[in-house]
């Protein structure tokens, strides 16, 4: 069986929590910063839950769990 590689572009999108959950940052926020609320431009400095429909595909792609 041959080793299980790490996908680098998705280890450096994607982090795992220690209880194993897999963190996403949020996209749109270098395109348009001005008009977006402040509200808004601070909700896109925080990871959020990935949804659990990607979960499988995303988790295939970091097998040993590394999100550094």
């Amino acid at each position: 069986m041959p080793k299980l590689k790490t996908h680098k572009g998705a280890a450096a999108r994607f982090k795992i929590t220690g209880t194993g959950k897999i963190m996403r940052m949020k996209g749109g926020k270098s395109h348009l910063r001005r008009t977006k609320p402040q509200r808004v431009k601070r909700l896109f400095d925080q990871m959020i839950p990935l949804h659990a429909a990607d979960r499988k595909r995303i988790s295939r792609l970091i097998p040993n769990g590394t999100g550094d």
